[in-house]
């Protein structure tokens, strides 16, 4: 499958906000649950945040718990990561990709190819 593209990253100070796009071209997200991804310097790729096909389920790392909000818009074929209170922790390469279920957590469906990700960078 063609990778999703992410876009929005930046350089924020700590307490700032951004919006991550995930958008797909060649095929609908409507039918796939999505989820975020990001992966620190030095550090694996970590879960992030998932939301359910129908938008109605959502879930998040206990990281970035009331901070973030996972929301799709499936008319736009695209899924958003609203990003607050961000702190220099969260500063990563984000990616996003379909997922599925996991025990407690998401993976990224196997059909999926990583994609170049967008950089966040939360520094003063």
């Amino acid at each position: 499958q063609v990778p999703l593209v992410e876009s929005g990253g930046g350089l924020v100070q700590p307490g700032g906000s951004l919006r991550l796009s995930c958008a797909a071209s060649g095929r609908t997200l409507s039918s796939y649950s999505v989820g975020w991804f990001r992966q620190a310097p030095g550090k694996d790729r970590e879960f992030v945040a998932a939301i359910a096909w129908r938008g109605i389920t959502t879930d998040y790392a206990d990281s970035v718990k009331g901070r973030f909000t996972i929301s799709r818009d499936n008319a736009k074929n695209t899924v958003y990561l609203q990003m607050n209170s961000l702190k220099p922790d969260d500063t990563a390469v984000y990616y996003c990709a379909t997922v599925r279920p996991l025990g407690s957590t998401w993976s990224k469906n196997a059909m999926d190819s990583w994609g170049k990700g967008t950089l966040v960078t939360v520094s003063s």
